[in-house]
């Protein structure tokens, strides 16, 4: 594509470029080719500023900047005001727009996106649509495999996803959308015909100033639906009739509780399942799902309420929700055989915790204990350490302190904050995750429940800038062989 139409969006008119063909856009040096063009964006940690030679050495045939002074370039050097939203552009014009050809759905929330979105996904195809997922566990469609990523990918791999997924015939996009996705502009080119929000807690306070930033974060997902779109909110949650007045789009409250436009009229909830019945206007839905917990019962309630404002027919939406089985690393179960539990789950902030575990707690058996395998990751909140601790000694019977990907902070410098919330004497502090849940395995009586919060399904532990191959999962499964 020549350089002038790839940019016409971002410069003033009656700027004009000699002719330079761009074969893709990159915004990391090293993946430059001949004929890149090279958009440079400033991190937290690096500036893409200082790899602009890099980048021209590689053969980039264009640079897009932030206007710093960075002297004659040899190639052209369009200057912009905001590189990352230059991105999204580009990105955007370069693949044809291909959201303008498909149904976009976004979640957003502090918790729940990659749940909801799992279940909402499965009710597409019960209606035989054909549906991907994007987020946390990348590209779930068929013909993908799912890889861990950024929950909501850079712009430009972004464009290119939903390019692909176009011309491949996938109708309906359900995507996950972080607050960091929306304040850095990697959506600001989706056209997303609907959004729905989960619920909002303290969470990325490394990243966001305050909770007021990360709010408005969020409704940023509100303010860019179409009057002709639907936003999905909440109302359980605080902040829901907040959101509810930033959207743009005509707004669906939901509740588990009644005096909302789709509600639980009826819900139960225990080891075998969540069970009841959604009312929407004269419509009623009923609910069967093993999934566990109240928390999930938001989840499907969401997922529903998207569906239904699909027009999707009550059938599909029933064998969807059977069809959600236990998702990988959310509230994931093992039998350890002399008869404890193990439950695995992704929570990772004190709001996830407070569910999680008291959720579990009113299951357990009445004689046995819960115990609870944790950690904090580095280089994010430190301020959360010590109230994950308080809330995991609040529910725990017994604590098990284990690393949770530090990356480029000390083990037990995380550890020690975590146990500054502590009170009591009922907890070990390992600095290998490994050891502590074999030790917590190995500690187990018939009755009891161990809870592993934090890594999911993740494969890895990042320490000290290297992903060490590491799987709470797999750790459980050999444990369980082995005894």
């Amino acid at each position: 594509m020549q350089l002038e139409q790839l940019v016409k969006d971002i410069v003033m008119d009656g700027i004009s470029f000699p002719p330079v063909d761009v074969t893709d856009i990159c915004t990391h040096s090293g993946d430059v080719t001949n004929g890149s063009l090279f958009v440079a964006i400033y991190g937290t940690d690096i500036d893409g500023h200082d790899f602009i030679p890099h980048a021209i050495e590689n053969g980039a045939s264009a640079i897009i900047s932030n206007g710093r002074e960075l002297g004659i370039l040899p190639v052209p050097n369009i200057k912009v005001a905001n590189p990352r939203l230059a991105a999204s552009r580009v990105a955007a014009e370069y693949y044809g727009h291909p959201t303008k050809d498909l149904t976009v759905i976004g979640i957003t929330g502090t918790n729940g996106k990659t749940t909801t979105a799992s279940i909402l996904n499965e009710i597409l195809k019960s209606a035989d649509m054909k549906t991907a997922q994007l987020g946390t566990l990348g590209i779930i469609a068929d013909g993908y495999t799912p890889e861990k990523t950024l929950t909501t990918p850079d712009p430009i791999r972004l464009q290119q996803s939903f390019r692909e997924l176009a011309d491949k015939g996938f109708t309906h996009i359900i995507m996950e959308v972080s607050s960091h996705a929306l304040d850095q502009h990697r959506v600001a080119d989706v056209n997303f015909d609907m959004g729905a929000f989960t619920n909002l807690s303290p969470e990325h306070l490394d990243y966001h100033p305050s909770m007021d930033d990360y709010f408005h974060a969020k409704t940023k997902l509100f303010h860019s639906l179409p009057i002709t779109g639907t936003a999905i909110v909440n109302f359980d949650d605080e902040m829901g009739q907040a959101i509810a007045r930033e959207s743009q789009a005509p707004v669906v409250s939901i509740s588990k509780h009644g005096s909302s436009d789709i509600y639980f009229s009826e819900l139960t909830q225990n080891l075998n399942g969540i069970h009841g019945t959604i009312k929407a206007g004269d419509m009623l839905i009923s609910v069967s799902s093993s999934l566990l917990g109240e928390f999930n019962a938001e989840n499907i309630l969401c997922a529903v309420s998207m569906a239904i404002s699909l027009g999707i027919e009550p059938n599909a939406i029933q064998n969807g929700i059977t069809n959600c089985h236990t998702i990988s690393g959310r509230m994931e179960s093992f039998q350890l055989r002399n008869g404890a539990s193990v439950i695995v789950d992704y929570a990772h902030t004190t709001d996830a915790y407070t569910k999680v575990l008291g959720t579990i707690k009113g299951m357990k058996h009445p004689k046995g204990k819960m115990n609870i395998v944790f950690g904090c990751g580095g280089d994010r909140d430190a301020t959360k350490r010590s109230e994950m601790g308080r809330i995991a000694e609040q529910f725990g019977d017994q604590l098990w302190i284990t690393p949770d990907n530090p990356r480029s902070e000390e083990i037990n410098e995380i550890n020690n904050q975590i146990l500054e919330g502590l009170s009591g004497t009922n907890s070990r502090v390992f600095d290998d995750r490994s050891i502590g849940l074999n030790g917590a395995l190995s500690a187990l009586g018939k009755d009891d429940i161990l809870v592993v919060l934090g890594k999911g399904r993740e494969t890895y532990q990042e320490i000290k800038g290297e992903k060490i191959p590491y799987s709470d999962i797999n750790t459980i499964k050999a444990f369980i062989h082995a005894n």
